[in-house]
């Protein structure tokens, strides 16, 4: 059952494509697609960028060129599907055309975030809520909604909606979160704050801590310290027989040599560790393209502990927890940013005289790791498309 698409909305629009690993990206001119029922057809406006984009387009991960690119969006609701008489519920009564809206999406390239028009399912959308800028907002979803997935899914933490008083044993199991500066990292420890988890221990440069301590950290680490490792099982406290000094573990980066060797020193026997994948053996660079690993297990094999068991964080895959699917970017993730519970990430726009432009100039940014502590945010559809 399809809707229809508007008059002043273009049969046809621009989208990034990858053409080929490490090549120049591209521009191709796709089909508009009316929504169907559940659905709605989205003008971009804004986007974000994410590692995964320069695994994509320089190590090929997990594609099969040509590629549309982009997984968050932020822009506006130019027409929703019609209602199916057999399932009245696919629709969203909370959107109507005209809202402002945005989201994470990554299904097929129908609803891929670096196109001037996409269309996707109601429930992968967040209206814009009062406080905040659409520019804030589109470097939200990606991350926050990993950071979700990541706690309930690889590290097996409860977090209920409506959020409900923990027992103190849980709040009190120690929490590291390795690399908590970055996007998820920040996510992951304000939504563990928020929940009623205490004992988080974050891991970042040491120009980070105030403000981690601020978003809930009990307690700060200096990765480039030679000896964090030690001084992070010294804070956590006496060695047990039977229990991990620290029972879960959360690596943000995925970096083979940055990360997980210095975390082999860190996991007991018994602990969760939660790795970002892919694992990067090397960083993708100008001159050097990239190596991945998506199996962790095969990563430093023979240097983690017997009885550490590790996972690698697969975000997609949180549609298969039904309250996230039908709930967490309709309901939870805009309710949590209103109420200022979770504080977006810190942003750079990215210039560009076109939209080409700005999406070689992100991910020139991102081989070159230079941002820090911030979201690369950039135009997608020109004021006016």
């Amino acid at each position: 059952m399809a809707g229809f698409i508007p008059e002043k909305v273009p049969g046809s629009h621009s989208a990034v494509i990858i053409a080929a690993p490490r090549a120049p990206l591209e521009i191709l001119t796709r089909d508009t697609e009316a929504p169907g029922a559940g659905e709605v057809l989205i003008r971009v406006e804004w986007t974000s960028s994410t590692p995964l984009d320069l695994h994509q387009a320089d190590g090929g991960l997990l594609i099969k060129p040509p590629y549309v690119m982009g997984t968050s969006f932020g822009g506006t609701v130019m027409a929703l599907g019609p209602i199916d008489p057999a399932n009245p519920d696919s629709h969203n009564p909370k959107l109507q055309v005209g809202d402002t809206v945005f989201g994470f999406a990554f299904r097929s390239a129908r609803e891929k975030g670096h196109q001037t028009y996409l269309t996707t399912s109601t429930f992968l959308c967040s209206r814009l809520p009062p406080n905040l800028t659409l520019e804030d907002a589109v470097a939200v979803p990606v991350n926050l909604v990993t950071a979700f997935h990541t706690i309930t899914a690889d590290l097996e933490l409860p977090l209920p909606w409506p959020v409900q008083e923990l027992s103190k044993e849980s709040r009190n199991a120690p929490i590291l979160i390795w690399g908590t500066a970055s996007s998820v990292g920040d996510y992951a420890l304000q939504v563990l704050h928020h929940w009623g988890y205490e004992n988080l221990l974050a891991v970042a440069s040491e120009r980070h801590h105030a403000r981690l301590k601020a978003l809930g950290a009990k307690a700060t680490f200096d990765y480039n310290d030679s000896n964090v490792a030690e001084k992070i099982l010294s804070y956590a406290g006496t060695i047990s027989d039977t229990e991990p000094r620290i029972p879960y573990i959360l690596d943000c980066i995925g970096s083979l040599e940055g990360t997980l060797r210095p975390l082999t020193k860190i996991a007991e026997p018994g602990a969760n560790v939660a790795v970002m994948l892919p694992v990067i053996n090397v960083h993708a660079s100008s001159n050097t393209p990239p190596e991945y690993e998506m199996d962790v297990s095969q990563s430093l094999v023979g240097e983690w502990r017997e009885g550490v068991k590790l996972r690698g964080t697969r975000t997609h895959f949180y549609l298969r927890n039904e309250l996230f699917k039908t709930q967490l970017q309709s309901e939870i993730v805009p309710t949590l940013l209103e109420k200022g519970i979770i504080q977006p990430n810190k942003i750079r726009i990215v210039e560009g005289n076109t939209l080409l432009e700005r999406a070689e100039n992100a991910l020139s940014l991102l081989r070159d790791q230079a941002p820090s502590g911030e979201k690369l945010v950039w135009r997608v559809a020109d004021e006016d498309e």
